[in-house]
């Protein structure tokens, strides 16, 4: 059994909502965080979220390489439309897509950008996926340590991400479930807001609503971002 949670908020200083979320039949979940001016990060994670609509439309099996093929399109389709429309020039997303897979008890992801995949599986909490970003590949290269990274002036900076260049890599990988498990889906407005342990505490919690629980959190904290997150609760039938 699946059970599921998802909001997302402007947040308290941006003019528009540049977070898209989708939550799909056969249990398939994506956030992404759009990126450039005048709304175009909105096109841009839209376009995300669509493709990732459209493949588990299609009812074939999903694994993680459809996950990643689903982004790939998401990327040729962003790179067109930029090219289409100048005032979508240099506009691009984020996407961490998951797919559960019921009868199997397993988890599939694909991930660009710093929009984050958590897990918490018996009282611990971890980030599954890996931020795309120049901090991130400091720390990776011990120059920079995670507390230090998380007030760098440039955190914000990306190395990778959907619709910034043709050849795109996707991250993939697969994991087995455990009964109790619970999955967090969540675009950087809420985790720049909200550190780790409380995440792990709201996710732990009463799971009605939890939700809408994290985003009021990073909205408490400043919300001076876009917030989105989908939480995702499974038990084994």
């Amino acid at each position: 059994m699946i059970e599921v949670s998802s909001a997302s908020d402007i947040g308290c200083v941006r003019t528009s909502n540049e977070d898209s979320f989708g939550v799909f039949s056969p249990a398939v979940y994506v956030v992404a965080d759009g990126l450039g001016g005048h709304a175009a990060g909105e096109v841009a994670s839209r376009i995300v979220v669509a493709s990732v609509h459209a493949m588990a439309s299609e009812g074939a099996a999903i694994d993680t390489a459809i996950l990643q093929s689903a982004v790939l399109r998401a990327n040729e389709e962003v790179l067109a439309a930029s090219a289409g429309n100048s005032s979508y020039e240099g506009m691009g997303s984020t996407a961490t897509v998951l797919h559960v897979n019921e009868e199997t008890g397993m988890a599939y992801y694909a991930h660009v950008g710093d929009s984050r995949l958590y897990l918490l599986r018996r009282g611990v909490f971890r980030q599954v996926s890996r931020d795309h970003s120049y901090v991130e590949e400091l720390v990776a290269r011990g120059q920079l340590s995670e507390s230090e990274a998380q007030h760098h002036p440039r955190k914000n900076l990306l190395l990778r991400a959907v619709g910034v260049e043709e050849h795109l890599h996707v991250d993939g990988d697969s994991f087995p479930l455990e009964s109790g498990d619970r999955l967090l889906l969540a675009t950087d407005g809420l985790t720049n807001m909200v550190d780790d342990d409380e995440l792990a505490a709201l996710l732990g919690s009463n799971f009605a609503g939890v939700a809408d629980r994290m985003v009021e959190r990073a909205l408490a904290g400043g919300g001076s971002d876009n917030i989105t997150a989908i939480a995702i609760a499974y038990e084994m039938s």
